[in-house]
């Protein structure tokens, strides 16, 4: 007698599985219950990181959590799970565990292999969590740039763009200008990244 064998459905990940994952470097996120694997970023991609996450700080005067690569689950099963490279919290520290409510803003700083990860499944996943503002950042050393979107009605828009040594502005989560250019140049980046160089107009 011979028995049918029958596929096994392929069991979901959740986040308790990525305490398994290797500290190598490497973000290990979870896209509905499969592996996300990204390679370290590259040093254009954290100095743009760093810069952009010591303006926010500056901008907000501390009143709110600016988090690098915060582990967010993005739904209730702990099967979607995201390392933005910045994002912008109104609520408390988790007890335990990862963020599990939306922060105010997200930011991608887009890489050759994580174009479509942050344009598409990102903003689609995003949007679906419910979060406000989604910044994409290109970290191009001759014309860095950055589209901010908001979500309306489920869907985020585009509310704004800039490149290279265009100024910025923007309400949410909190006012503040920013010139790309200064992401990733080199030079005086800090005195310049508001938009406050001398002979600006």
């Amino acid at each position: 007698m011979t028995t049918r064998h029958q596929d096994t459905p392929e069991r979901l990940l959740t986040t308790d599985d990525l305490e398994r994952t290797p500290d190598d470097g490497r973000r290990y996120e979870l896209a509905d219950g499969r592996l996300d694997v990204s390679p370290a970023p590259k040093p254009i991609h954290t100095r743009a990181a760093s810069r952009l996450s010591a303006h926010l700080n500056n901008g907000c005067n501390g009143e709110l959590e600016i988090h690098d690569a915060p582990g967010i689950d993005l739904n209730g099963d702990r099967t979607r799970h995201r390392l933005p490279d910045l994002a912008v919290f109104d609520v408390p520290l988790p007890e335990r565990g990862y963020f599990s409510v939306p922060p105010l803003l997200v930011v991608e700083i887009v890489s050759p292999e994580s174009v479509i990860r942050d344009t598409h499944t990102k903003r689609a996943e995003y949007a679906a969590f419910g979060i406000p503002a989604y910044w994409i950042v290109n970290p191009l050393s001759d014309k860095a740039g950055l589209v901010e979107l908001r979500l309306e009605d489920g869907r985020y828009q585009e509310a704004a763009q800039a490149h290279g040594e265009d100024v910025f502005t923007t309400d949410f989560p909190f006012a503040l200008t920013l010139v790309p250019h200064w992401l990733t140049a080199d030079g005086p980046w800090m005195r310049n990244i508001g938009g406050d160089a001398p002979g600006r107009e």
